[in-house]
């Protein structure tokens, strides 16, 4: 059964589980030592700032620094009397607006008060009370404050300690989680890129250059936007608001319960999101990629688009491409504007509001309900929950396109492809052989038909016949580019099927009408960075098809660097290149798929040369145009329309007057015209 897109993700982030884990233990401890703030600052107010309001006994003397002289005597707060301690009468400090009263008895700290001189009014539910109280002056409740001064440096240079631990943490579970996620990425990128090259090489045919690197670039950062995403951002988040719930619940059950309300409004909004989300990105993703394919294509063919002026048409061609990107990616604006930060503020507000309405008016009254530490860690906490949800919405839109680039991804992974099998097999001597063989590149309109034919060992074989009638055709099979629908195709007696395809190119070298070269250096590009394959053999190869007539002169000589496709060179010298290459390997059967179809006559003559000393005890295989350059051949298959017509030497095919002959009299007649 085939893993959502979402399963196929996690699982690539399960292979780096360890660095991920160790990220999010560090993040935990770091939530829990930044989410500590809000209760030490409850502390502060409750038992230290608004602490100092409330009763206190009169002890014999001062015996420790929270005991506090006032008119010759000793008082001590009650809640820090210890079992040890004789205490007698008891004493009670009120705030009464801005003032402080002290009243020598004990007094309920509950209800509405007032003062009017020294008389202290306090309304209660059932009844009112009056007391009699001295007011103290600045001076005077002084030293009631002055015993939580250390307390309160204390906890907030412990709060300081706690955020630089906490910052400690927090750099290693970034640290830790980021690099987890360029890991998945580098590990996704190297599958997707090795699994191209399993890929059967027909679905190569109708897919442009572009499509696919955007899939292993494009898609694939799109991707690594979803890790940093999900693993640094939206998992930090999730634990932060789960801190902040367990936070809330010690605090007061009922409001965090109230609270969860959000959880269940966040999983929805995510759905919507979803859903019109990913129908927008899978066109804007599709969409960028056709906007690489299309960049690709006019870059390569500018020349062409230059000389036929088909600017402006190519440009107009694009400009529909990126009009419906425009159209689609301002949908995704458009989606996002309408909540993102809007929706947030919208939870916020409703928050608040349920949270005014739940305390009421008279939780700010002293005594109240709920204290005033308590109601400050509250809306602390209330407001620190809101950023990590809005840190999530803020994703969403991200974690949707990656979401699409890793569907888009899998469905390239998915295709079937083959095993790259390059265990060695004993050297082939060449013998090649095609018997009753069949082939259709769509499987239905043949291109080679009922094909048998015969190559042995160490001779040369040449293949001619008009556009389409399946030379290069032959060399795909031989090369195991494309296996064919009926029919055999043996090499020394053995089927190339019962070969991987790299076994059956093992030994084969290949020489193309178009030949391409690699960025680097000359050397790199003969010897294709193969270690068996060293300097000097490198440089007998390219002296062995006369290339260093040309090397020799250039500054750098055989290190003389070559940029992408080798366009510094022309294309007779990128050709006896590329002819070195596939000497270099010592080939058993080496193709020359009209390898010199479109090089100057001195050139053809230097690999011409080279070809008398190279090609024996080789199996070589020739498409050519150019019926001058096959006449030494042991063998020529003269090819229409996927059957062989004509076979024989050329005084042979010659004598025959038959399609051959014809060819070869309408090139001796142009090449007279010519002259």
């Amino acid at each position: 059964m085939k893993q959502s897109t979402e399963k196929r993700l996690l699982n690539y982030a399960l292979q780096f589980k360890k660095g991920i884990f160790i990220g999010l233990i560090c993040l935990v401890i770091a939530v829990a030592l930044e989410l500590a703030g809000p209760l030490i600052a409850k502390t502060v107010i409750d038992d230290h700032i608004l602490g100092v309001e409330g009763n206190w006994r009169q002890v014999e003397n001062k015996n420790d620094k929270y005991t506090v002289s006032y008119e010759r005597d000793f008082y001590k707060r009650a809640d820090r009397i210890t079992n040890d301690e004789q205490s007698r009468e008891t004493a009670t400090i009120l705030q009464v607006g801005h003032d402080y009263y002290f009243v020598d008895e004990d007094v309920p700290l509950s209800g509405k008060r007032s003062a009017k001189g020294n008389t202290i009014t306090i309304k209660q539910t059932d009844q009112t009370r009056t007391f009699t109280g001295e007011k103290l002056s600045l001076s005077e409740i002084y030293p009631f404050f002055k015993p939580e001064q250390g307390p309160i440096i204390f906890l907030l240079g412990l709060y300081i300690v706690l955020l630089v631990i906490a910052a400690f943490f927090q750099f290693f579970q970034t640290f830790l989680l980021q690099k987890a996620s360029n890991q998945i990425v580098k590990k996704m990128r190297n599958d997707v890129f090795a699994h191209t090259q399993r890929i059967p090489i027909n679905y190569y045919v109708d897919q442009p250059a572009g499509k696919i690197v955007a899939r292993i670039t494009n898609d694939t950062e799109a991707i690594r936007d979803l890790y940093e995403r999900v693993l640094s951002i939206v998992v930090t988040s999730v634990i932060y608001m789960a801190g902040i719930f367990v936070a809330l619940f010690v605090l007061d059950v009922k409001l965090a319960a109230f609270s969860l309300l959000l959880i269940p409004l966040i999983y929805g909004w995510m759905k919507v999101y979803k859903h019109f989300g990913t129908k927008y990105n899978k066109v804007v993703r599709s969409t960028v990629s056709a906007i690489n394919a299309n960049i690709n294509e006019a870059i390569q063919g500018m020349p062409i688009i230059q000389a036929f002026s088909r600017e402006k048409k190519t440009k107009e061609e694009f400009e529909v491409l990126n009009e419906r990107n425009f159209t689609y990616q301002r949908k995704l604006v458009k989606l996002s504007a309408l909540t993102s930060y809007n929706l947030v503020t919208v939870f916020r507000n409703l928050a608040f509001v349920g949270f005014i309405w739940y305390f009421g008016s008279a939780s700010l009254e002293p005594g109240s309900i709920i204290s005033i530490g308590v109601l400050y860690a509250f809306v602390d906490y209330l407001n620190r929950l809101f950023e990590p949800l809005e840190d999530i919405v803020n994703q969403l839109p991200l974690i949707e396109q990656a979401r699409v680039a890793g569907n888009r991804v899998f469905e390239l992974i998915d295709r079937d492809g083959e095993d790259v099998q390059d265990a060695k097999i004993t050297k082939y001597r060449g013998n090649i052989r095609f018997d009753h063989v069949s082939f259709a590149y769509n499987g239905k309109d043949y291109v080679i038909d009922d094909m048998s034919f015969s190559v042995s060992a160490g001779q040369t074989a040449a293949f001619v016949g008009h556009t389409g009638s399946g030379k290069s055709s032959i060399m795909n099979l031989l090369f195991r580019f494309y296996d064919p629908q009926k029919g055999t195709i043996t090499i020394d007696g053995h089927k190339t099927s019962e070969w991987s395809r790299q076994q059956v190119r093992s030994y084969m070298g290949i020489v193309l009408q178009d030949p391409f070269l690699f960025s680097g250096t000359i050397i790199s590009n003969v010897t294709m960075n193969d270690p068996t394959i060293t300097r000097e053999m490198a440089i007998a190869a390219l002296k062995a098809v006369g290339a260093d007539r040309f090397i020799e002169k250039l500054p750098n000589k055989y290190d003389e660097k070559v940029t992408e496709g080798g366009s510094t060179f022309s294309l007779g010298e990128r050709q006896l290149l590329s002819f070195a290459r596939a000497l270099a390997f010592d080939p058993a059967i080496l193709i020359l798929d009209e390898a010199t179809a479109n090089i100057d006559t001195e050139t053809e003559n230097i690999i011409q040369m080279a070809l008398e000393v190279l090609k024996k005890g080789r199996t070589t295989l020739v498409i050519a145009h150019r019926l001058s350059t096959i006449q030494q051949a042991d063998a020529i298959f003269v090819l229409e329309h996927g059957k062989i017509m004509e076979e024989g030497n050329h005084e042979e095919l010659i004598k025959q007057k038959g399609l051959y002959h014809q060819m070869y009299q309408m090139q001796q007649g142009k090449a007279r015209e010519a002259v």
